[in-house]
């Protein structure tokens, strides 16, 4: 990017009209279809998405406040604690569906930055903006796309510098990637990605620890409230079981040889499509001791670290392996018991007959109830399903232009194309390959093959 940029294009000369919009007519229409895709789908499919155990125990935690054991940090629940004044599911999502329309925004206000033309910087916003995947991911509630939003926002901010950061740039990218990491633990590492590209970067040092302090606080403040409740410092009570969970698909104990305790961990004969299933097997090792997963995440990551130690290949097989799946033309069911995509469907999904259920309805949102399709929105929504999807080779695509651009164009293209790759390698390395794991790849991989594409043009133009 250039620091003499603006969003702005130049002043038209004497005798020439203005552009349109300042120049950003075509990307306003196609934001304003976008914003039209999202007010179909809140009136296709009524009130919004919920799952069962994930969106409820968010819930829960939204009115409960505490640092949970399992596989939900507070990031999320924070959001929905906010958004309880307004009693209603549908303003989550409402708000999510804005979330979405505010990263295709940030894409193109960075890309503009960077000198694109105005067609230029709207196309890689538009696979965010239109995929029905994340009009599906938007709609439901789930962390997914709150974390989708901070990243991009953290790249927006450290993106208006080319050598250096201000001080404030730098507390601002921090906070983020700290809610970041507080919204899917997955996302902790970032910050450490970004401090040390920002560093070969020369961004400077006030800003870096600026950036450092502002991302460790809050995760350090976390971890305190953490070990009030638990006895020990940590952000999740679930790594060492989603790592355990990882090495069952590769695990030889005669390899590995663990002690007597970690060798209850060994593989017992369950059998199941994917490494997340060893989780929530009822047969699985982790489910048969004592205290069953909460009390032993210490002992599974200890077993994991371990297998992984005595059978690096084998891990960096399975990783690749279950990551290859991203690419694939038509998408995998993995485990077999999902849908990978094109969701959209008619029906009426109550909601199960459960006493967490009735408690959220009267402490969250008293007309709490189960999807329900709503003609004839859901029927163009299931037709637009189909072409509306990107597929796999084409992602793939995307990251090798954003990869090219990461050699070229370092200072503008190596650290979304980074953390592109960071978002699709690690949900795989930590637990296994899911496709929703895989959504917040593409916006941050479309900006960084975006900035490919400038540092390309402004080549051309010396």
């Amino acid at each position: 990017m250039l620091a003499n940029t603006t969003l702005a294009p130049p002043m038209p000369g004497a005798g020439e009209r203005p552009a349109p919009l300042g120049g950003h007519l075509l990307f306003a229409v196609v934001l304003g279809l976008a914003a039209l895709l999202r007010v179909v789908t809140m009136l296709g499919y009524r009130p919004a998405q919920l799952y069962w155990g994930d969106s409820f125990s968010y819930l829960y935690l939204a009115v409960h406040p505490e640092p949970s054991t399992g596989f939900r940090p507070p990031g999320y629940p924070l959001l929905l604690a906010l958004l309880r004044p307004f009693e209603s599911v549908g303003v989550v999502v409402g708000v999510q569906h804005a979330m979405g329309l505010g990263v295709g925004l940030m894409i193109y206000a960075m890309l503009r930055r960077a000198s694109l033309p105005g067609w230029a910087a709207t196309l890689p916003a538009v696979p965010g903006l239109f995929d029905a995947s994340f009009l599906r991911l938007e709609h439901a509630v789930l962390s997914d796309m709150m974390l989708i939003f901070l990243v991009v926002a953290a790249l927006a901010v450290v993106g208006r510098a080319v050598t250096s950061l201000s001080t404030g740039a730098g507390v601002a990218a921090g906070l983020l990637l700290a809610l970041a990491g507080l919204t899917r633990t997955v996302a902790v590492p970032l910050l450490g990605l970004f401090l040390v590209v920002l560093a070969v970067r020369r961004a400077g040092w006030r800003p870096l620890a600026a950036m450092a302090v502002a991302g460790l606080l809050p995760l350090a403040a976390y971890a305190t409230w953490y070990h009030a409740h638990h006895g020990r410092f940590a952000l999740s009570g679930s790594d060492g079981v989603a790592l355990w969970a990882r090495t069952m698909t590769f695990a030889d104990c005669a390899v590995i040889r663990p002690p007597a305790a970690e060798a209850r961990l060994c593989p017992n004969g369950t059998v199941v499509d994917a490494a997340s299933e060893y989780v929530w097997a009822p047969g699985s090792a982790i489910n048969l001791l004592p205290g069953g997963r909460d009390a032993n995440n210490d002992l599974a990551r200890s077993f994991a670290l371990r297998a992984i130690a005595a059978q690096p290949l084998d891990y960096l097989a399975h990783v690749a392996r279950d990551t290859a799946l991203t690419f694939a033309w038509t998408p995998v069911p993995h485990p077999k018991r999902v849908t990978p995509a094109f969701g959209f469907a008619r029906g009426d999904w109550a909601l199960p007959d459960y006493p967490l259920v009735e408690q959220m309805r009267r402490e969250y949102d008293p007309d709490l109830r189960g999807l329900r399709s709503v003609e004839p929105w859901a029927s163009f929504l299931i037709a637009y399903q189909y072409p509306a999807y990107l597929r796999g080779p084409f992602i793939g695509v995307i990251l090798l232009l954003g990869g090219v651009g990461a050699v070229i164009a370092r200072r503008t293209a190596l650290l979304p194309w980074l953390t592109a790759l960071f978002l699709l390698v690690a949900p795989v390395a930590a637990l296994d390959f899911d496709h929703r794991y895989v959504l917040p790849v593409i916006p941050v991989a479309c900006l960084a093959a975006g900035m490919t594409g400038a540092h390309l043009r402004q080549r051309q133009s010396v």
